[in-house]
């Protein structure tokens, strides 16, 4: 098979499309045929060589794909060859051939092409347990996302607003703010010219927001706390902007906040598989609608893999970016 492999730890270039075995699925495994994989700022870490796979997974980039089922191992039972399918992997999708195990793969929606279905599994796999599982978001209660014209951002914004909260965004330009108001987000606050601890008090009348999604850190740590309402939870999912930082504690146990945190790729099968279940029945069916759907930004195909990491760094792009694998 085809597929991206990290031909030393560095910049894109590092990127090289190479001929690789092809893998075969074992127990409870589908092999799936893989049309498109989703592009992720993890990929980018373990390209920089930040972020390796977890034990047992592949050293090829890619944690999202959609496809046709190959072949199956023994003991499947969701799944036969022929289905489409979407899932969430802890690496191997930048190939024409990647494993799933089945409890992690989802049917396809109705109506989505293979990019689209390739832009969903770790954009929603991540929002449905920081946001609603770990943050406990309610019907409405108000949502801060950072980060919103991210892939993560704009899914946040859709299921937020699909399951009744209210939901406030920051992002880094007004094209960008723009974009997550025309999804739906009540106000957009540009970062770069705006405080948005006033805009989310200005917003909320004093009250806050009830779950703040950070993907930032840093010095944003300090700043949810004053913008968070009192039993508030705030859930980090990345540091952008540093993973050390300086905070008054005092507003945490004011405001009796929570601040959790996760990370999702060495999470167990299970862990997984019970995300995935939550997804298909409270999520698959809005998606079936089109109520909610990934917001894409370019499809590149794979030998410009390179091309996709340098979109992703720039930081320029709304939505998911995606690799056509043919």
């Amino acid at each position: 098979m085809r597929a991206i492999e990290i031909r030393e730890p560095g910049g894109p270039e590092v990127l090289e499309l190479v001929d690789r075995p092809d893998p075969e699925p074992a127990a409870g495994e589908l092999l799936v045929a893989v049309k498109a994989a989703g592009v992720n700022r993890p990929d980018c870490l373990q390209r920089q060589g930040a972020y390796p796979p977890p034990p047992g997974a592949p050293d090829i980039p890619g944690l999202e794909v959609a496809g046709e089922v190959a072949a199956i191992g023994s003991g499947v039972t969701s799944f036969a060859v022929g289905d489409r399918v979407c899932a969430l992997v802890a690496g191997g999708g930048y190939a024409e051939l990647c494993t799933v195990h089945e409890t992690t793969a989802l049917p396809m929606p109705v109506g989505f092409s293979f990019s689209e279905a390739a832009a969903i599994p770790e954009t929603y796999f991540t929002v449905w347990h920081n946001v609603f599982q770990r943050g406990g978001l309610k019907a409405g209660e108000t949502l801060l996302v950072h980060g919103g014209s991210s892939g993560i951002g704009t899914t946040a914004i859709q299921l937020a607003k699909s399951f009744g909260a209210r939901v406030i965004t920051t992002a880094g330009s007004e094209d960008k703010c723009r974009a997550c108001e025309e999804l739906g987000a009540e106000r957009a606050v540009n970062y770069r010219t705006d405080d948005f601890v006033s805009a989310v008090r200005e917003a909320t009348d004093g009250h806050g927001a009830d779950v703040i999604l950070d993907m930032v850190g840093g010095d944003y740590i300090s700043r949810n706390y004053d913008a968070a309402a009192e039993e508030g939870r705030v859930v980090q999912i990345a540091f952008l902007r540093g993973r050390i930082a300086e905070a008054d504690f005092s507003k945490l146990m004011m405001k009796r906040l929570v601040h959790t945190g996760s990370t999702l790729r060495a999470r167990s099968i299970p862990f997984k598989a019970g995300i995935a279940s939550e997804l298909k029945r409270k999520v698959w069916p809005l998606l079936g609608k089109r109520a909610v759907a990934p917001v894409m930004d370019t499809i590149f195909p794979i030998d410009r893999a390179a091309s996709a990491h340098s979109r992703m760094e720039e930081g320029e792009h709304i939505g998911k970016i995606v690799l056509d694998i043919g």
